[in-house]
């Protein structure tokens, strides 16, 4: 691994699923907690920045507080420095009802909204959920039949299907609902984002408080809706097996998520060295 100096790094933020989490697995790999914890220690803050809820966030680090203490969660919607909670966006209600009644016309198709950790089914049959996202369909709180009335900060929208075929319905929703913004993590599944809203935007609110340059910020991700983040912050990089788009985004390819590649970019940073070619 090149030992050229490190830029004047102050914070780094790294997606988990497929990044540092491999999929089927259920928390991330010890080495690479040890590694943001180097990271602490050397005096950058560094944590996730998923589109989990931070309470589906902090088992995935086997609930160490340190690891998840700065973090965005929610795409970016929830953003939280140092344990506190710094930025809430909330989606907007309109538009997820205008979401509801067009799932509904749609095959197989629904979505599901949060309260707190759990999921409540608005639309749509818990089975076509189940194929796309086992867990959230093993957690679901009670059919809402609708929209509920209450702030929302995390919805989903499932539809089962490959990568392709989840585009093609994507950029149909995006159409019909130009309201709202998506993204696409995985087949068959999309975050509902406010329009305009993604994980870069917490990064900006994350530097404004901190007082430092996206020059100063490295990020890792491998989906869709890693892109954004990828494509605004100089020093990105995107794990091997990233989608196209993510890969595209990125200024830098490093190795596998099953490598621990990201482990290994983290331990560099911790020492003072610069991971990237």
């Amino acid at each position: 691994m090149p030992n050229a100096p490190a830029p004047a790094i102050k914070l780094v933020l790294t997606d988990i699923d497929g990044t540092i989490l491999p999929y089927g697995h259920d928390v991330v790999p010890a080495r690479t907690r040890a590694a943001f914890h180097a990271c602490l220690d050397a005096g950058i803050r560094v944590g996730p920045a998923s589109g989990r809820a931070v309470s589906h966030v902090a088992p995935a680090f086997a609930n160490d507080v340190a690891c998840t203490a700065t973090a965005l969660a929610i795409n970016g919607m929830h953003v939280y420095l140092d344990g506190e909670l710094i930025v809430e966006k909330l989606v907007d209600h309109a538009g997820l009802v205008h979401l509801s009644e067009l799932l509904q016309e749609m095959d197989h198709a629904g979505m599901v909204v949060f309260d707190g950790a759990t999921p409540l089914l608005v639309c749509g049959d818990a089975q076509d959920l189940f194929q796309v996202f086992p867990r959230y369909a093993s957690e679901l709180g009670p059919h809402v039949g609708g929209v509920p009335d209450q702030p929302i900060v995390k919805a989903n929208v499932f539809i089962p299907g490959s990568m392709e075929q989840t585009r093609a319905k994507l950029a149909y929703i995006q159409q019909q609902v130009p309201e709202l913004g998506f993204n696409l993590p995985c087949p068959g599944f999309l975050n509902v984002v406010p329009l305009g809203w993604s994980k870069a935007n917490g990064i900006d609110a994350l530097c404004e408080r901190l007082g430092i340059g996206l020059d100063q910020v490295v990020v890792f991700g491998d989906g869709g809706n890693d892109v954004e983040m990828l494509a605004h912050v100089p020093h990105s990089a995107a794990v091997a097996d990233a989608v196209p788009e993510a890969r595209a985004a990125a200024t830098y390819v490093i190795g596998s998520c099953e490598d621990e590649s990201v482990a290994s970019c983290l331990e560099a940073l911790a020492r003072g060295a610069w991971p990237f070619g």
